[in-house]
């Protein structure tokens, strides 16, 4: 059954258990998630990625099923859903399980999705699409929270901010969050401090995703794509940044078959590796052999095909090949 974002607040929760979120609006998505959801279920909440469920569909399974005497309810939500998930999803909402919630959250799903289609149709489950927000309605979230603030600001110093966040919900949220700790002890705030403030014009996401996953650090990898509300927009420049990183790889590898010592190569590099980088570098070296990087170079060729002829989807194929290549990188 299909509603409106805006229409969220008329729904009874307690009518409907399957709920599909999609849309590249992340953060009225997590905004809606946390103040609808979360705060009835508190440590009750289980996450979850795609990729985690199928790769364990039994372990995800008997989470949904199990209960126990001390938890009656929990909550379910799903990050970066797709069609893959169909099946798994009409199973358990045949078994019309009671006493649990679950969130699927979804980029961008086009007319033709399986996952979307099933949504829509089965009147017992709830699919909202959550467009991306325009300018005037960013600046009336944030003429709000100024007023409730009682915070004087100035129209331009708003429109500055509004800019910055780049149509995105959830950075405008996150920099009100740091206003709000500013303005405790500074009640005025100007553009100059909003310049200090926000760091939202450049993307550092790109370059840590990239680094982190090249050292085989699972943890920050999967961190920073949750965190970062990259769109598909974004999948190019990512796999690009990874190809470039993949090939600096290579020439390092090769100067250390030649002079057998990393810290050699890594000083004769040209053009000069930056001092900052060296570090991450060395720890990518010991995971990446000659011809573990020469085949990641081939895999990223082969990924950036595959997400240009499924544009709807890039994210979450990329999202799947950056988890799978920096838990295999040294296998």
């Amino acid at each position: 059954m299909i509603f409106k974002a805006f229409e969220i607040n008329k729904i009874n929760i307690n009518k409907f258990n399957i709920y599909l979120f999609y849309g590249e609006n992340e953060g009225f998505k997590i905004e809606t998630i946390k103040e609808k959801f979360e705060k009835n279920y508190l440590n009750k909440i289980y996450r979850y990625d795609e990729k985690e469920i199928l790769d364990k569909k039994n372990e995800f399974f008997n989470s949904v099923l199990s209960k126990s005497f001390f938890e009656n309810e929990k909550l379910i939500i799903v990050s970066r859903a797709s069609d893959k998930l169909k099946d798994i999803i009409e199973e358990i909402h045949i078994k019309n399980i009671q006493d649990i919630k679950i969130i699927l959250s979804a980029n961008i799903l086009e007319k033709k999705s399986k996952l979307r289609n099933f949504f829509e149709k089965e009147k017992n489950l709830v699919c909202i699409p959550f467009y991306a927000d325009t300018n005037q309605t960013l600046s009336n979230l944030a003429n709000n929270f100024f007023k409730e603030k009682k915070i004087p600001i100035s129209q331009q110093t708003i429109n500055l901010l509004v800019e910055r966040c780049k149509g995105d919900r959830e950075n405008l949220n996150n920099e009100l969050k740091k206003i709000d700790s500013f303005t405790e002890y500074n009640k005025k705030i100007s553009i100059e401090d909003i310049l200090k403030l926000s760091n939202l014009a450049e993307n550092y996401g790109t370059s840590e995703l990239t680094d982190s996953c090249l050292a085989k650090n699972i943890k920050k990898t999967v961190n920073i794509l949750n965190e970062n509300n990259y769109s598909n927009d974004d999948c190019m420049l990512i796999i690009r940044t990874l190809l470039n990183k993949s090939k600096r790889l290579l020439k390092l590898q090769e100067e250390v078959k030649i002079s057998k010592s990393i810290e050699e190569a890594i000083k004769n590099f040209k053009p000069p590796i930056f001092w900052k980088d060296k570090e991450i570098i060395k720890q990518q070296l010991t995971h990446w052999p000659l011809d573990k990087i020469n085949k990641m170079i081939i895999d990223i060729s082969e990924i950036e095909l595959l997400v240009k002829k499924n544009s709807a989807s890039s994210l979450n194929i990329l999202s799947d090949f950056i988890i799978t290549q920096t838990r295999t990188a040294n296998n």
